[in-house]
């Protein structure tokens, strides 16, 4: 019981008994409107072949007179399915035709009667409970003051009426029927549907973020929300897993760093010579610097992915970043001994915010020079800004020793670092930075061999794609 009051509350099934209302009122207006015109239609129907009947017995009698208008009567009357013929008495007593008795007060006016009235039969039986029949009739009157009444049997629009209207009532009620069936069945799929998605938000609110609400793959509302709700909770997962890995990450990178800041610290402190004193101090700013670094960088991701900075995006000139980017760091370049090349299309735009754009590309730059400057071979970076019908593509390539394809998902993990041993200076959160500036954007990141063929220093190609503006 308590199932069918869950049911009832839904909404799904709420509005489909309100249509089954609105559809039997609608319903019951039909049956009563096609019974009444039909028997309008009937009725109009008898009146004209009534009329046409009087029409030819006043004929007969302009003709012939008395006895003429009496044989057509008779033989009109002998005919099968006749109408009612009747001759009365300027007193209305009924002396010839085919009714026994017709109600009192009918044959008292001349026209046509105003309501339809009851007659009997001579073949009716006297105990016969369906003796009394409803007619219509016209009357006109003699010269001679009799009065003639000539009419027509309702039985048969009656019984049509009634069979129309127990035909629609039948279909009505099977029609109700079927959509009670129907409601019914919609009701508890909904409701089974709403039940599955509960579970799932029960799991979900347990701790379990792996789980998705179900998709039926009929692409209505519920999977429509359904598949919102998913993409939300993908996301959830995605920043629950990031903290997860930052609270690991900041514990075990910012451990050494701080061990080191507190050593130069004692250092300082028993360290009586002033110059000694000073060199300490001067490493412990340093270190200071690089963890301040670090957590703003931190900072500056838990911006970009809670979308903080998106009411900022402005139309952004690519091709002028990028340009004044590599002129920027030429000299940089130039000093580790590599060469800065530029391969721009003029006149590229993009919807974005500016600053952020900037700084991914000179994360970019920063790990090209980190890495490259060592390696044998080519000594070159090279920037590629490129525009399809698709996407925009800016591209930054060195021909350093690379990232193997098994670990490039794990590059743009926060504190991930290829150098286990920590020997180059980094925090681990360039790729990452980058990686969340390119989902802010609805873009994303993609990694390839520069030199795919090379045996050793294949290189790294770090491409930002971002969408094409619509015009």
């Amino acid at each position: 019981m308590s199932r069918f009051r869950v049911l009832f509350k839904s909404t799904a099934v709420r509005l489909s008994a309100l249509y089954i209302l609105l559809f039997a009122l609608c319903a019951a207006t039909l049956v009563f409107y096609v019974t009444a015109m039909s028997e309008r239609l009937l009725t109009g129907q008898i009146r004209d072949a009534v009329q046409q009947e009087v029409n030819q017995v006043k004929r007969a009698y302009d003709i012939g007179g008395l006895n003429l208008l009496l044989r057509t009567m008779e033989r009109r009357a002998r005919q099968p399915g006749a109408n009612l013929y009747v001759i009365a008495g300027p007193s209305g007593d009924i002396l010839a035709g085919n009714v026994a008795s017709v109600q009192p007060g009918v044959l008292g006016q001349a026209g046509w009667t105003e309501l339809p009235f009851v007659y009997e039969r001579y073949t009716d039986a006297s105990n016969d409970p369906e003796r009394r029949h409803l007619a219509i009739a016209n009357i006109f009157i003699l010269d001679n003051g009799l009065r003639i009444l000539i009419g027509r049997d309702l039985g048969e629009p009656e019984r049509f009426r009634l069979l129309v209207r127990q035909a629609l009532m039948l279909a009505l009620a099977i029609m109700g029927l079927g959509a009670l069936v129907i409601w019914f069945g919609i009701g508890r799929n909904a409701l089974k549907r709403i039940d599955r998605m509960t579970d799932a938000s029960r799991k979900i609110m347990a701790g379990d973020l792996s789980q998705r609400l179900p998709v039926g793959g009929s692409g209505d509302e519920f999977d429509r929300m359904s598949a919102s709700l998913n993409s939300m909770l993908e996301r959830i997962e995605k920043l629950n897993e990031g903290l997860r890995q930052v609270s690991d990450n900041i514990a075990h990178d910012l451990k050494t760093p701080l061990t080191r800041l507190r050593n130069k610290a004692a250092d300082a402190l028993d360290n009586a010579d002033s110059e000694g004193r000073r060199v300490a101090l001067e490493g412990i700013i340093g270190e200071s610097d690089q963890l301040i670094r670090t957590f703003n960088a931190l900072l500056m991701i838990s911006r970009v992915e809670a979308g903080s900075v998106a009411a900022e995006m402005t139309d952004v000139d690519l091709s002028s970043i990028v340009a004044d980017t590599a002129e920027l760091y030429e000299p940089v370049a130039e000093e580790a001994g590599l060469a800065l090349t530029a391969d721009i299309e003029p006149d590229v735009e993009v919807q974005g915010n500016r600053e952020l754009i900037g700084q991914a590309l000179f994360n970019l730059i920063d790990n090209a020079l980190k890495y490259a400057s060592g390696c044998n071979g080519k000594q070159a970076i090279t920037f590629r800004l490129a525009r399809t019908p698709e996407a925009v593509t800016l591209a930054v390539a060195d021909h350093g020793p690379g990232i193997p394809a098994h670990q490039r998902a794990d590059v743009i993990k926060r504190f991930f670092r290829l150098d286990e041993s920590r020997s180059k200076p980094g925090t681990g959160l360039g790729l990452a930075l980058v990686e969340a500036v390119m989902e802010l954007h609805g873009g994303r990141l993609e990694l390839s061999d520069t030199d795919p063929d090379s045996p050793d220093a294949k290189g790294l190609t770090v491409t930002m794609i971002f969408p094409m503006q619509k015009q």
